[in-house]
Parts: structure tokens; sequence; C-alpha cells
């Protein structure tokens, strides 16, 4: 069974978020522990997020903001970590940020794992533009919710099936490393 290992961002993505939903309903899912997320350390949680990916090999990442950069990081670095494939939703610009600038600069090189990248146009911790850019520079797929804020309970996501549904497809294959690119508009609040 694929574990699905989600990795709040900055402050923990406290709940309602919709990563808190999400574990709370999923069996196959886990929560990551991650120190002090108020004041994160780019160390210690790339430590964390890999020492609990040994613990789970093959499972599949799911981040929310920081920790969707957290999880472009751990690949980068660590590509022989057994990751099945990543779901990167709203990630945070780390440039010109007091509290996540040390988390900087975001890897710029494909991911090596199926991908996709979940990115709204009005998202105010990184732009459409740049979203696109990384997509392209990580070969991941690009999921373009339109008007979605940050993706977050301010934006109107609490519980999001939608998530589960990029995962489930993540893991049929709908995505390949290496292929990605294909920007889609889809609706999955």
């Amino acid at each position: 069974m694929t574990k699905t290992l989600i990795v709040p961002g900055l402050d923990a993505s406290p709940a309602p978020h919709w990563q808190h939903w999400w574990a709370a309903t999923d069996p196959r899912a886990l929560m990551v522990d991650l120190s002090d997320p108020a004041r994160p350390s780019p160390a210690v949680w790339e430590a964390e997020l890999a020492s609990t990916i040994l613990q789970h090999p093959d499972c599949i990442l799911v981040g929310h903001s920081l920790g969707a950069v957290l999880i472009t990081r751990i690949l980068a670095k660590w590509p022989q970590l057994r990751v099945r494939a990543a779901l990167l939703v709203a990630p945070a610009e780390t440039k010109g940020s007091d509290r996540i600038g040390h988390f900087g600069p975001i890897p710029e090189r494909p991911l090596g794992v199926p991908s996709l990248l979940v990115a709204s146009r009005n998202d105010p911790w990184m732009s459409f533009a740049r979203a696109t850019s990384l997509a392209r520079s990580w070969e991941a797929d690009l999921i373009d919710l339109g008007d979605a804020g940050h993706i977050n309970v301010a934006s109107g996501f609490g519980p999001w099936p939608g998530g589960k549904v990029l995962r489930d497809g993540l893991l049929g294959g709908a995505a390949l490393p290496g292929a990605g690119g294909r920007v889609l508009k889809v609706a999955l609040a």
C-alpha cells in the first residue's frame, strides 16, 4: 500500500486546512511532523522529511506552500530516496521573504519523479508565471485552478477532495517523469 506523506508548510498549515482533513479521512495518509513550524530550519526539516521517507519507501509526497518547496529540496538533494510521485500545491516563493527566505533558492531542475504542480492565478505567495516556470524546470504538469488564492482555508479550501483525485491520478500513472509540461485547467474545489 502506497503511503501518502502530507508535508505542511509554514505554521504547520493549521486545521481546518485541507491537509488535516486529508490526514484524518485517508488511512493511507500521514501528516509529517516538522519541528518548530513557526521558525522552520531547512536542514532540520530536510532531515525530518528524509527520515520519514526512509520509513515509508515508495511513498507519494503531498506538500502545500513551504512544504512543496521542502519536497523539491529533498528530491534535488537526495534523488536516491524512494519517492513514487509528488503533488506540489501552491508553492511559496522564498525570494524576499524574511520568514522563509533561507529555504531558497528553490531548485530549478527535473525532480525525477512524476509530479503535478497545482497553482492559482491570484496566489499572494507565488505568481502564476513563476509557478509555470517552475513546473517547466521540474518537468511537472501544471494544474491551473484559476483564481483560488493560496489554496488554503483563507481562500475557501477546508476539505479538498480534488487533492485526492490528483494524487490518485499520479498513482495511476497520469504523469510520467520527464513527460511534464502540460498546463491543465481544472475545477477541483
